[in-house]
């Protein structure tokens, strides 16, 4: 991989992880593309991709600083040094034990499923194709059916789970880590924003434990070059991630997802187009 591909590579992570148009599905057709992955070993690939997502966790991470401090210094009060019951706990600390409960699901799930996710079937065109396309139909009922009512202070157990669940369809390759939370959030009846906001947070335990484990594990297939191309498309993930938070939080504000729907419809004829066409391999 030259660092042009690795820059690519993660400016496409960086724009995609946050938009529900799936960063997994992008970075694989472009691997296939540029002919990256190796259908003997796709660990390797699966390892490159979730270590350049810690640089969208980074991303993540500087831009709600603020609330991710708040919700660690009210958890810790509410509950090491002043222990009190749920109910009597404050907003951020309840906060902090719903993204604790929502993140639940997803590591029950990856860890059961190990394998399969890290396999050559979750690097498959026609699977990605598919998740795009029917992901986003899913996401256009829920914009159909939801309210739009509830904000960050209507969360509560059953939702963090939902969405928790909704996290788990992000392992199927095409899905979107952000797509399945955000249209889980809308169906609940929160507001478009709401949904994002809450997606961005859950993904903080998600990513975090994924990236630093598939980084531990990937060292033994990195060569020196291989490292830097790995640490700029990180650098790369993590500016464009950031600039894209802020771009979604805003447009969600007074926009549908009606544009993401579209889009990923799109992207999954196309991919099957090329595969029929056999200007790609699945």
């Amino acid at each position: 991989m030259s660092v042009l591909e690795a820059i690519l590579l993660g400016l496409i992570q960086g724009l995609t992880e946050f938009l529900p148009i799936s960063s997994t599905g992008h970075l694989t057709v472009a691997g296939k593309l540029f002919n990256l992955i190796d259908p003997e070993n796709p660990e390797q690939w699966t390892a490159f991709i979730a270590v350049i997502q810690l640089g969208t966790l980074i991303a993540v991470l500087f831009y709600f600083r603020n609330d991710l401090w708040n919700i660690l210094i009210s958890f810790s009060r509410d509950n090491i040094i002043k222990p009190k019951k749920f109910f009597r706990q404050e907003y951020n600390s309840k906060l902090g034990w719903y993204i604790i409960l929502g993140s639940i699901p997803v590591v029950i799930v990856g860890l059961g499923f190990k394998e399969i996710i890290e396999g050559s079937l979750t690097k498959n065109l026609y699977v990605i194709s598919a998740s795009l396309i029917t992901l986003g139909i899913i996401l256009a009922a829920a914009e159909k059916l939801g309210n739009f009512k509830k904000d960050m202070k209507d969360i509560n157990w059953v939702s963090s789970i939902v969405v928790g669940i909704g996290q788990c369809l992000a392992l199927i390759p095409g899905s979107s880590r952000s797509g399945t939370t955000i249209t889980a959030g809308i169906f609940l009846g929160f507001k478009r924003e709401t949904a994002a906001r809450f997606s961005f947070l859950l993904s903080v335990p998600a990513v975090l434990g994924s990236g630093l484990l598939e980084f531990y594990q990937s060292l033994e297939y990195l060569d020196e070059q291989g490292l830097v191309t790995l640490a700029v498309a990180t650098f790369v993930s993590a500016l464009s991630g950031y600039l894209t938070i802020a771009f979604l939080l805003n447009f969600l504000k007074s926009h549908s997802t009606y544009v993401f729907v579209f889009y990923r419809i799109v992207i999954g004829v196309i991919i099957l187009i090329l595969l029929n066409l056999n200007l790609i391999t699945a």
